[in-house]
């Protein structure tokens, strides 16, 4: 059954029904969902529909002309004849475009160009010279990050400027998520979320008549599990050599956010472990984060990451790969991870109160429509210690300021105290104090917020 996507479904249909020449780019890390959508939007369309392969010219252009063949025949059976080459193939979509409302779609797209690196350039000649002025829809899909935005959709591209939309997919936010995952408890909902980092494919593994505790340990801590080695594959598919990748993750995980702390930990100089950074965020894998009211160029940097299912993986997984393939991973799962699950969370629940914040029956109704959401760390001159507030969302003279407990006990008033205090070391004329917990709040956190004029969220509200 098809779940989510409805804005990115939506904004394609609505494409579709211009009737004029469009050209949508299509990219986003594997297993997110891309072949799902392009598979939901070409129900009952006339469409060419073809999954590039990592193979040679010759075997993407049969693949190729048996998609041709298919895609325009009007009946059950087709010709399985070979173009002779890809300029025939384009040739005869230059025809059949003029007289009807065509798809076509090629997924995979950079094995395609791998395999036959002319392909952009004829791809840019045909739109230029006769699909502009058709009713051809085409559609470039890929799961490799760098090429996609390079070489499809970077000013060096023989097709820069062509395309008329462009749709990176991201994974569910926990609120979409929950549409999968029905059958659980919220908190159980939240967790799950969590480990699968919100990626449809891994949602999918989750099975409903198993609890949270067998569902992690099937996926992650036994060795014929579908996670078990996940981000080790994906890794191999974006990097010539993923090896110093492993451990530049590795040290992010184990809590080293500094670019000097890393490449200590790591072993390596901080020139080539910037480098490293780099390219893991370019595959969302790693964010690059600074304070929210600090300027691009400010040097008080850190690195986390950004893909959560990676950040389970390297924290609990990877340190533990053989014991887990010598049979013992629930002994692992129940004496080293499942103590350590809350404090993961912290982070995850961040993550989903300022999802929260973004949902449309929510931000309409807040103080102010805030532009940016982020964190803020930064030195408390009275105290000499850091300090830290979990969430900042900035107006032109306002800003939220949110703290996020993820935390059995209900959460007391000495939370609330402590961001206004906090609140204090941030210079605004407005300010305005939310606090998100899992378990509720103590009754003297209910006086503590109409006193300090605090707004306190439960994780129920929250649903």
């Amino acid at each position: 059954m098809f779940t989510g996507r409805k804005k990115e479904l939506k904004k394609l249909e609505s494409m579709y029904q211009e009737d004029t020449f469009q050209f949508a780019v299509i990219y986003g890390r594997r297993r997110i969902g891309k072949t799902t959508l392009i598979s939901e939007f070409l129900k009952d369309k006339k469409a060419i529909s073809y999954i590039a392969i990592e193979g040679t010219m010759k075997e993407n252009l049969t693949g190729l002309s048996v998609a041709v063949m298919r895609g325009l025949s009007d009946g059950n059976s087709f010709s399985e004849a070979v173009y002779s080459d890809f300029e025939s193939l384009l040739s005869e979509i230059d025809r059949r475009c003029r007289e009807q409302r065509l798809i076509l779609s090629i997924d995979e797209y950079p094995y395609l160009a791998a395999s036959y690196p002319a392909i952009s350039s004829m791809l840019q000649k045909h739109i230029d010279t006769c699909w502009k002025d058709s009713n051809l829809f085409l559609i470039l899909c890929g799961s490799s990050m760098c090429f996609m935005e390079n070489q499809v959709l970077g000013y060096k591209s023989p097709l820069y400027g062509r395309r008329t939309a462009q749709f990176k997919i991201k994974p569910f936010t926990f609120f979409e998520s929950r549409e999968m995952l029905g059958q659980f408890e919220p908190e159980d909902q939240a967790v799950l979320y969590g480990v699968t980092g919100g990626v449809p494919e891994y949602l999918n593994r989750i099975q409903e008549n198993k609890t949270v505790d067998e569902n992690l340990l099937s996926l992650f801590f036994d060795d014929n599990g579908m996670l078990f080695e996940e981000p080790t594959n994906l890794l191999k598919q974006e990097m010539r050599e993923p090896a110093s990748y492993h451990s530049v993750i590795s040290a992010i995980a184990s809590g080293a956010s500094k670019l000097n702390e890393i490449a200590t930990k790591v072993g390596l100089e901080s020139s080539a472990c910037s480098n490293l950074l780099t390219s893991l965020i370019q595959i969302g894998i790693v964010e690059k984060e600074r304070p929210i009211t600090e300027k691009e160029n400010s040097r008080k940097t850190l690195y986390r990451l950004q893909d959560s299912m990676f950040l389970f993986w390297y924290r609990f997984v990877r340190p533990n790969i053989t014991a887990i393939s010598m049979g013992i991973g629930e002994a692992i799962y129940e004496n080293s991870v499942k103590p350590q699950l809350a404090d993961f969370m912290g982070g995850i629940f961040e993550e989903i109160c300022r999802q929260y914040l973004y949902r449309a029956d929510v931000y309409t109704k807040l103080p102010f429509l805030f532009g940016k959401i982020g964190r803020w760390w930064g030195t408390n001159p009275k105290e000499h210690r850091e300090e830290e507030i979990d969430i900042v969302a900035m107006g032109e003279n306002q800003m939220l300021l949110g703290e996020c407990k993820w935390r059995n006990d209900k959460t007391d008033e000495k939370v609330l105290r402590t961001l206004v205090e906090r609140g204090e070391l941030l210079h605004c004329p407005e300010k305005f104090y939310y606090v998100f917990s899992k378990s509720g709040f103590a009754k003297n956190a209910e006086e503590a917020a109409r006193q300090y004029a605090i707004r306190c969220i439960s994780f129920r509200d929250m649903l």
